[in-house]
């Protein structure tokens, strides 16, 4: 035996309305993709302006928790220590480079003789850490910074990329000390 009338009246209209639904349903989908990814594209910030060796010493760290710095000595929240080296400045910054590009989604923006910066983008969010390293060769000291762009808390993410990139130096010489 066939449908009723009233099932199959029934039927037609709930396909006509499981049709509409579901086409809303992509074009939420969609404008939620298109926003999630200038979203995300926004979380790059911009590149700073400030950065940089002045007056033989790197930027200090905004009083966010996101950013560590070897100048921050007096703030135990941002401080690092610096590493001691006895070879001079070409040798010392040519470990850094190697060390920081051995790192996944990282970009040298700048390098000089006594100085490194590059910029460590996440995986998942894209968001940009700016970070400086810089040699004194009258001291033997290599100093840096890492700090989060944007954002307050970086999860220590900048401590735990400094202390990685350390540990890989560490193992390029007998002589760097913490």
């Amino acid at each position: 035996m066939g449908k009723s009338i009233v099932q199959t009246v029934t039927t037609n209209k709930l396909n006509g309305f499981g049709r509409f639904r579901d086409r809303c349903f992509r074009i939420f989908c969609i404008a939620f993709m298109l926003f999630f990814v200038l979203t995300l594209s926004a979380c790059t910030g911009e590149r700073p302006k400030d950065l940089g060796v002045q007056d033989g010493k790197l930027k200090n760290c905004p009083s966010s928790p996101n950013c560590v710095s070897t100048n921050a000595t007096e703030d135990a929240e941002h401080s690092v220590k610096p590493l001691l080296f006895s070879a001079d400045a070409k040798e010392v910054m040519g470990r850094v480079k190697r060390a920081v590009e051995s790192q996944d989604r990282v970009r040298i923006i700048t390098e000089k003789e006594n100085y490194l910066y590059a910029e460590f983008e996440s995986l998942v969010f894209r968001f940009v850490d700016d970070v400086e390293f810089y040699f004194d060769s009258q001291t033997g000291t290599l100093h840096v910074r890492s700090a989060s762009r944007i954002g307050k808390s970086d999860l220590g993410v900048n401590r735990e990329r400094v202390e990685l990139i350390y540990s890989l130096l560490k193992k390029t010489d007998k002589k760097p000390k913490a």
